[in-house]
């Protein structure tokens, strides 16, 4: 498990041709080692692989379409750069499993278990750092559930309910995401990211992801290819609150944001 000390920035990288920002931008092989090393050099602490889009009304494609996508290029990017830490971005043990034996470090799971009963076992198996996060239903479907009684209790119950079974069948690498954007509103983000500082019960590190998304470019009646100013702005807060990892598109930003928000407290 990494000390956080300091807060992580988490570089993604989509190996998609329909996310709703970077999808098909990084094709080749060239623009993926290319990308990879911009992230790295701009200081990403880890890199988040994912090939399959989780934004709402995703299409849906194959356990073995995805492996594709995603297992070749985590060799690859292993072999090019030194002691390199990738996660993989899946909620499915087949790919996650894949992915391990290829070289990530890290699963990051939308679903928390809750969509492949096999991937608790995987993450055992392999005793990797795991990512749950609170979503309900699946990424086609899931913004038709957003009636939530108690929108906090309602996600930190689950979370604190997924941590102690994680815990029951021997994980304890364990990193909670309170899943902005998935299975909420616009109003029930923001709602999460005020009160962001109360998933500190919890006793876990803490991963937001914001970057470019629409609670961002709604709010500003704008596109997220003009969200980066409003992205830091939340990274900001999310920080502030005790934000453990920032999952960005944009690397250098959320970097200077840290150091930026470091000296504050530590002049």
């Amino acid at each position: 498990m990494y000390d956080f000390e300091e807060p992580m920035v988490m570089g993604v990288l989509n190996l998609t041709p329909d996310s709703f920002y970077d999808g098909g931008r990084y094709d080749t092989v060239g623009k993926i080692i290319s990308h990879t090393k911009k992230m790295l050099d701009e200081g990403a602490s880890i890199i988040d692989i994912g090939g399959y889009s989780s934004r709402p009304g995703a299409f849906h494609i194959e356990t073995s379409e995805e492996i594709r996508r995603v297992v070749p290029i985590i060799s690859t990017l292993v072999n090019e750069f030194d002691n390199i830490l990738i996660s993989v971005d899946t909620f499915r043990s087949e790919v996650a499993r894949a992915a391990i034996e290829a070289g990530a470090c890290m699963v990051n799971d939308i679903s928390g278990g809750t969509l492949d009963s096999n991937m608790w076992k995987t993450i055992a198996s392999f005793q990797v750092p795991y990512v749950v996060m609170h979503m309900r239903g699946t990424p086609r479907d899931m913004q038709e559930q957003t009636n939530y009684e108690d929108l906090l209790l309602t996600i930190i119950g689950h979370l604190n309910r997924l941590v102690y079974e994680l815990n029951d069948v021997g994980i304890k690498d364990i990193i909670i995401d309170p899943g902005i954007g998935f299975a909420k509103t616009v109003e029930q983000n923001y709602e999460i990211l005020h009160f962001l500082d109360y998933f500190k019960v919890l006793e876990r590190p803490l991963l937001v992801g914001l970057s470019r998304k629409s609670m961002i470019y709604k709010a500003l009646e704008i596109g997220p290819d003009d969200s980066l100013n409003g992205t830091t702005v939340l990274h900001s807060i999310a920080l502030s609150k005790g934000a453990d990892i920032v999952r960005v598109h944009d690397v250098k930003e959320a970097v200077q944001t840290i150091k930026l928000l470091k000296k504050l407290v530590n002049p």
